[in-house]
């Protein structure tokens, strides 16, 4: 969701995307962390409100006007391209890599009309202190390899951030949870043309892309599994039993790099649909065996 507060960062982007916007009004006793757990399902998302929002320290007071971002979605239309869909989101056709990468595309790829896209969240950032791209590569996607992802992205040919420079992060899995999502569609009344037809032609979608998943886990490709699999989450109107293996594809592909946090968290949600589950021990790593435990063990508290 390309929000009003990036507006100026992301040049021409056009004016109706400040209107997909949602804002939630701060109310008495909130805090960022209470509110980033009722839209993300995740306290720690805190961290996201307060960039996206260019807060300072502290609580912000009751009435404040918060931007909740969150991922999109596009469905291809005749005569587009990836370069012309960047440009409508982003303001700049050179930040199509993002697209690519986040839908597992090859630049001279055609774009089939009808083909649903996800659309990666420009978070912006601001430095604080002079870092490197290298670390918050690692900060945000697990890995420093993408570090290229970010240069592009800013069209920076510099490996240094310095105070108070802006980096825009396109971010992947910034996904709401069922609660927020029942939030915003009831703040913004329920969508029309929904019906059981709709619902089952994206359940059959989604199961043809679920094996996508699997097989980037096991081939080693974990940032492009997370971005698949949490482009499916995005969808709604999974099934129980399609979330249930996306999660546990994702909390494979998190521990393999090194963010056993957010494992809990898949296998957390895995677990409200399915609260015996349980992994092949033998052919399991024991990294994620405990992750899955550990997350049952917070359901017992």
């Amino acid at each position: 969701m390309l929000l009003g507060a990036m507006l100026a960062c992301l040049g021409s982007a056009p004016a109706h995307a400040q209107e997909q916007a949602y804002v939630h009004i701060v109310r008495p006793g909130e805090t960022l962390s209470s509110i980033a757990q009722a839209y993300y399902g995740d306290p720690r998302r805190d961290q996201v409100l307060v960039r996206e929002n260019a807060l300072g320290e502290g609580e912000p007071p009751t009435g404040t006007r918060l931007l909740i971002p969150t991922v999109r979605h596009h469905r291809v239309t005749a005569g587009e391209s990836w370069r012309s869909i960047a440009e409508h989101y982003y303001g700049d056709p050179n930040r199509a890599v993002a697209l690519l990468k986040a839908n597992h595309a090859k630049a001279n790829g055609q774009l089939e009309e009808g083909t649903q896209l996800l659309i990666p969240h420009p978070l912006r950032y601001l430095a604080r202190s002079s870092e490197s791209l290298s670390n918050l590569a690692e900060q945000f996607y697990g890995t420093r390899d993408e570090v290229r992802l970010l240069r592009a992205f800013n069209a920076s040919a510099h490996s240094r951030v310095s105070r108070g420079q802006t980096v825009l992060i396109p971010i992947y899995d910034l996904v709401l949870s069922r609660a927020g999502l029942e939030r915003v569609q009831l703040s913004i009344g329920p969508k029309t043309g929904s019906d059981g037809e709709e619902t089952r032609r994206v359940q059959a979608e989604i199961a043809r892309d679920i094996p996508r998943v699997h097989e980037a886990v096991q081939a080693g490709q974990f940032v492009e599994a997370l971005a698949l699999g949490n482009q499916l989450l995005g969808r709604g109107l999974l099934t129980g039993n399609q979330e249930i293996s996306i999660q546990r594809e994702l909390a494979t592909a998190y521990v393999a790099l090194a963010r056993d946090d957010l494992a809990i968290r898949a296998f957390s949600r895995a677990l409200e649909k399915q609260p015996d589950l349980e992994l092949d021990s033998v052919r399991t790593s024991p990294r994620v065996l405990a992750a899955l435990e550990a997350a049952k063990s917070q359901r017992t508290k």
